[in-house]
């Protein structure tokens, strides 16, 4: 099984010098399983360049949704594989308070899109998992999801497959102030033992409590669930726009410091445009 992260920003692109190291595209990241099914967790900005790499290949592309804010779906209607003809698609939605599963499609429709999602030649489904199942097949992987604590909801995503397991946990709040979803020993058993975290680091404590109630998480935060669940590696994501290179390398060495100082064992890094992960 190998990762690709094709987009780490939260909430909006951030073009510009400052922005390159880690990459300003938003919300995509891209599994191969070792029988070479392509599992794409959400369709932000970073869901064009991956699409550019698809075309080569006539593989079934499989896309799960963490929620239908616009960071998450934003990139979708660029994505090439969507305009070749039979190239099927199959759309897993996250669990939103308001049910719209269809919301990543219907953007492409009045006038808020020229090319209406009727008129694609893909093969485009929306796959509706019913509610109250926690896991099911996708070929060789078994997939999982969670509620996230996040305004509308939505659902984070565990992949095991290949001997390994990642965990998908995006735009989630450890601690929000309103009531939870899902609490912090929930997560802790969702994720345990995993091989890759991937978890919402948008905020710093300075954040705090301006932003308490946004949907996400402060960075360090994220280092005691790494710990609690036994991760062997954390990747920070969902870095807030606003951030440069070199703030989120600030806040990447404060998580590696505090990781030593309370004796995590878990390895600790800033997930980056085009970086793979191979398991």
């Amino acid at each position: 099984m190998q990762l690709t992260f094709f987009g780490v920003r939260g909430s909006i692109p951030s073009p510009g010098p400052e922005y390159v190291r880690y990459g300003g595209n938003t919300a995509c990241a891209h599994i191969v399983l070792n029988d070479g099914t392509d599992i794409i967790l959400d369709a932000g900005t970073g869901i064009k360049n991956l699409g550019h790499e698809l075309l080569k290949k006539h593989t079934d592309i499989h896309l799960l949704l963490s929620h239908n804010h616009w960071d998450h779906i934003q990139g979708f209607p660029f994505f090439l594989p969507i305009y070749q003809q039979g190239r099927k698609i199959i759309i897993t939605p996250g669990v939103t308070d308001a049910d719209e599963p269809d919301a990543v499609l219907k953007q492409m429709s009045g006038s808020v899109f020229p090319v209406d999602y009727k008129t694609l030649q893909s093969d485009v489904k929306v796959n509706i998992v019913p509610q109250g199942t926690d896991s099911w097949t996708l070929n060789s992987a078994k997939v999982s999801r969670f509620a996230m604590n996040h305004p509308g909801g939505g659902s984070a995503y565990l992949i095991e497959a290949d001997g390994a397991s990642i965990a998908y946990i995006t735009d989630n709040e450890l601690y929000p102030p309103y009531e939870k979803a899902t609490d912090f020993q929930e997560w802790v058993t969702f994720a345990q033992n995993v091989d890759l975290l991937i978890h919402d680091a948008q905020y710093v404590k300075q954040d705090m409590p301006r932003k308490l109630g946004w949907g996400h998480s402060v960075a360090e935060e994220t280092i005691k669930l790494a710990m609690a669940c036994n991760a062997k590696q954390l990747a920070l994501y969902s870095h807030d726009h606003n951030r440069t290179d070199e703030e989120i390398d600030e806040i990447v060495a404060h998580c590696e410091e505090y990781a030593d100082i309370v004796g995590a064992t878990v390895d600790v890094f800033g997930a980056r445009e085009g970086q793979t992960i191979t398991f």
